[in-house]
């Protein structure tokens, strides 16, 4: 082999070093990501919380919402029974908006809404979707963000 191509396939190699590195570490970021679903935009986050059992009849659809800044956020709240399957077969049990509002003090707050799914099959979930308000200008409204699927354990069957 001549001295020339011994160098280019060194230099090759060594070139692929960072090449190769930046890839593993991309991946090891991907996997590190949380796993919870949660969307943010325009200076503000909302996370939709799982569902929680309650005991009896009822369950809490909570979620976390957090903006920097005086802020008003809309949140679309829809909660679902499942119907294991397709979600276009799912059975709606609620739909609401909240409004909430921001001053330059505020932190993070989690909003408990309580429903009584007595009278659904046991699975249930939620999405969440909002925009901002700030300025006197409205967001787009954020994508639909699920909670987990969970089970609720309805006493009265």
């Amino acid at each position: 082999m001549s001295k020339t191509s011994v160098s280019r396939s060194t230099r090759a190699k060594v070139a692929l070093v960072p090449v190769v590195s930046m890839g593993l570490f991309g991946a090891s970021v991907a996997m590190a990501a949380p796993a919870q679903a949660e969307t943010s935009g325009y200076g503000c986050t909302v996370d939709p919380l799982d569902p929680k059992d309650l005991h009896g009849d009822d369950a809490d659809f909570s979620f976390k919402v957090d903006c920097n800044g005086e802020k008003t956020v809309e949140i679309r709240q829809r909660i679902y029974e499942d119907e294991r399957g397709s979600h276009h077969n799912d059975d709606l049990i609620v739909k609401r908006l909240v409004t909430v509002e921001f001053d330059h003090h505020d932190d993070a707050r989690t909003i408990h809404y309580c429903v009584d799914v007595g009278n659904h099959d046991r699975d249930v979930y939620q999405l969440v979707s909002f925009r901002v308000e700030h300025g006197g200008h409205w967001s787009d409204w954020t994508d639909w963000e699920k909670s987990a699927v969970v089970e609720v354990d309805n006493d009265w069957r």
